[in-house]
This record gives C-alpha cells, sequence and structure tokens, in this order.
C-alpha cells in the first residue's frame, strides 16, 4: 500500500477499542494518556447516539479512562451538523433519547410532530410503537427521514436488542422511503470529525474493530486505517474483504509507541 505522512491526528472508535462488553480494554487508559500529553488532536468516535457527551465521558471516567466531553464524537452530534448544514434551524420529529435532542436543540433545531422537515431515528432504550406510527404517519406526508447510524442490533446484558437500522427499516418497509444514515460507515461521519479536529486525510489514523463500519469509512475519507483484534472483526475474516486496513493489531494497547513516531 501507497506510504503515508506520519499520523498528526487521531480517530478512534469507542466500543471494542477502548472498552469491551463493559470493561476497558488493558492499554487503552495509557493510549489515551500518551494522546493527551502529545498534544496531538483526536476524537472518539460511536454511533451510539443515546448519550450525550457528557454522559460519555462520565461513563469511560467511571472505567478509568479520562476522556474529556470535547473530544467525544457520536452519531447524534454528527446528524446534527449535517442537518443544520442542510435546513439551518429547521424543524424535526425525533425518536431518540437525550443525546440525540441535546445535539439538536444546540443546533437550533425545533423538536415538534407538527409538519416537520424531519423525522430523525436515533436509538433508545424502549422504542415506542405509538413513536414509530407517528413516524411513518409524518414520512407520508412528506417529511424527509434521516437516522443516526444503520447499526440493526445493540448489546445488552441480556443479549442482543433491535437497533436503529432494524426500526429504519420497519418505517421503510411501511413507506417506502429509505433514510440517509449519518453514522458510521457513511464517510461523512469522518468527515464531521475530521472538521472537529481541524484535520487532513492523509494524516489521520481511523482505529476501529469493524471492517464493515469502521474501517470501510476510514478507507473512503482516505484515512489511515488500523484495525484492532479486540471487537467484532476476526483476523481470519479480514481477507473475505474487498479493501484492507494499513494496519492490523492485537490491540490499542499495540499502537502506545505509534504516537509518538
Amino acid at each position: 500500500m501507497t506510504e503515508r505522512k506520519p499520523i498528526e491526528y487521531w480517530l478512534s472508535d469507542m466500543d471494542g477499542v477502548l472498552v469491551h462488553e463493559g470493561h476497558p480494554v488493558p492499554g487503552a487508559d495509557e493510549f489515551i494518556r500518551r494522546l493527551a500529553a502529545s498534544g496531538k488532536p483526536f476524537l472518539v468516535l460511536t454511533n451510539n447516539s443515546i448519550y450525550t457527551r457528557r454522559d460519555l465521558s462520565a461513563r469511560l471516567a467511571a472505567l478509568g479512562l479520562q476522556v474529556p466531553a470535547e473530544f467525544i464524537w457520536t452519531s447524534a452530534l454528527a446528524t446534527a451538523r449535517f442537518l443544520a448544514d442542510q435546513r439551518p434551524e429547521g424543524s424535526a420529529y425525533v425518536i431518540g433519547e437525550a443525546g440525540l435532542t441535546t445535539a439538536l436543540h444546540e443546533a437550533d433545531y425545533v423538536l415538534t410532530d407538527i409538519s416537520p422537515d424531519y423525522v430523525v431515528l436515533g436509538e433508545t432504550r424502549t422504542y415506542s410503537f405509538s413513536q414509530i406510527t407517528q413516524a411513518i404517519r409524518l414520512i407520508e406526508g412528506g417529511a424527509r427521514f434521516v437516522a443516526t447510524n444503520p447499526d440493526p442490533v445493540g448489546p445488552s446484558q441480556e443479549g442482543s436488542l433491535p437497533a436503529c437500522g432494524a426500526v429504519a427499516a420497519m418505517i421503510t418497509r411501511a413507506t417506502g422511503v429509505e433514510p440517509y444514515f449519518v453514522g458510521k460507515p457513511n464517510p461523512l461521519m469522518m468527515r464531521t470529525a475530521l472538521n472537529v479536529v481541524g484535520g487532513h486525510s492523509e494524516q489521520t489514523a481511523m482505529v476501529g474493530d469493524r471492517m464493515d463500519t469502521d474501517i470501510v469509512a476510514g478507507v473512503e475519507a482516505g484515512l489511515e486505517t488500523i484495525l484492532v483484534l479486540t471487537g467484532v472483526t476476526r483476523k481470519d475474516e479480514v481477507g473475505r474483504f474487498p479493501f484492507r486496513p494499513h494496519r492490523v493489531v492485537p490491540s490499542i494497547a499495540d499502537l502506545i509507541d505509534l504516537i509518538d513516531a
């Protein structure tokens, strides 16, 4: 693969890279400390739209990972920025939780069920059939359909839960309208993150645990891609994809020395 410039900006997925099944990945705390000490801009990315970045910062701190809120970028924030660019000071009917509603309010959006510009679907622990029905009717009435991410299921202590992508599929089946997904693997998520850190694609690395979201989004955005094997994708699965990461490493701990390279 072509030789790239030294890495000056870092983007990292959260689940499967820094944390796994509610526990920090060994070496993640040192990786974050070394990044902070280096002064190199970085962001922790997540498709999770449930929490605000202050909430996520507090949750990470409880696991011993000190990530300030301003260094966290969620699909909810990317969605709010996208909508603000497309239709400033618009309106939306939202299915989601505080992470999404707060981001939209901060983007000067009005949340309403009266002739909204958009129906915005995010993640929630309790999808409401009445809300889904309302979303279907608003889309039938002409509202544009946007979703924070295409993930079909999410984890829980009891097993898989239906997530944003699965509920979006139900709404699409009812309306015939496909949503625009903002989160990974849409490279828009990476580009908005790049804008936040002020980075350039040729000097930015994306660290992820999934070939089908993190790595493909990084490839399409022109970033250096690094796959860690502490999450979803196994080493023997990498060759099945038509694209490949620039590096494959056992875990985030193997990247600590690369920060100062």
